[in-house]
């Protein structure tokens, strides 16, 4: 058993996140587990804010910076590996954390004490039946976006499979877009999980073409054949959905960029299927 006192401070100290005095009891014990490369301006805040659990690991891929000295300095374990795409490294990560309920988060990203919370309260009612009463737990993401707190559209909630039993959820071999593997459905969890990406536009869109060429090769190798009115439609489609269904409006002109990149992602997507495919038949 461990009790857990003063967490709040640590979180505003770190992430200016509110002041909250909650001392929380747990029963299970908690790892987390993050994917980090040169992350030494973010992995300090992002460590602070999952202070609660009883074990964090960390595996790096080859970070230039003081990424691993800070995570070290924190008391996180640092496991080193080359990298092998999103879903195997997270799972690799799993792997190496101590206890089987895991919680991921990326280096960029803060949980917070809301968050906190209720990831405590739902790992210890799971102890507290003697046998697990779901497997995996989803959560709210708030993402950031040229400056600004997404609240609709694409940008929120954003739902997040993070927290699972490794017993019986794993993370997929997707190396672009990996998701949780789990039986049964994610039961929702109360507050909210904070994306902080320092990326500049140039550097996120950048992202973005590397992940739409790695979705395109996944889809072309299942034989997708992403005929033209898919392409087409597609994009505008999403567009209607998340700008005018999900009131993406109601961002200002970070929604309207956040969620015209999604849509040109969807586009380009398809059409780089269309060059594989078409590659492909000009090589027969």
């Amino acid at each position: 058993m461990r009790v857990i006192y003063g967490f709040s401070s640590i979180i505003k100290n770190s992430t200016g996140f509110p002041r909250r005095n909650f001392p929380a009891v747990t029963k299970t014990s908690l790892s987390v587990a993050i994917i980090t490369l040169d992350a030494a301006t973010q992995i300090g805040a992002c460590l602070a804010s999952v202070a609660f659990a009883d074990d964090i690991v960390i595996v790096d891929s080859g970070s230039r910076d003081d990424t691993v000295a800070i995570a070290e300095s924190c008391g996180a374990r640092v496991v080193h590996a080359p990298w092998r795409g999103f879903g195997p490294q997270k799972q690799l990560a799993v792997q190496n954390a101590k206890y089987d309920w895991v919680l991921c988060v990326d280096a960029d990203e803060r949980v917070t004490p809301e968050l906190a919370m209720s990831i405590i309260g739902a790992i210890d009612a799971q102890a507290a039946t003697g046998a697990p009463l779901c497997p995996a737990f989803r959560m709210a993401r708030c993402n950031r976006f040229l400056g600004r707190w997404l609240r609709y559209g694409e940008g929120y909630p954003d739902w997040s499979v993070r927290l699972f039993d490794r017993r019986v959820a794993r993370w997929s071999d997707d190396a672009v877009h990996e998701r949780v593997i789990h039986g049964g459905a994610a039961a929702p969890l109360s507050g909210d999980l904070m994306h902080e990406s320092a990326e500049s536009l140039e550097q996120y869109l950048d992202k973005q073409n590397t992940y739409t060429t790695l979705q395109a090769q996944r889809l072309h190798a299942e034989g997708c054949s992403a005929a033209l009115s898919r392409l087409v439609a597609s994009p505008l489609l999403r567009f209607f959905k998340f700008y005018f269904l999900r009131l993406g409006f109601l961002d200002g002109w970070p929604g309207l960029v956040h969620i015209s990149i999604g849509c040109m992602n969807s586009f380009m997507k398809y059409a780089k299927v269309l060059e594989l495919r078409f590659a492909a038949g000009a090589r027969k």
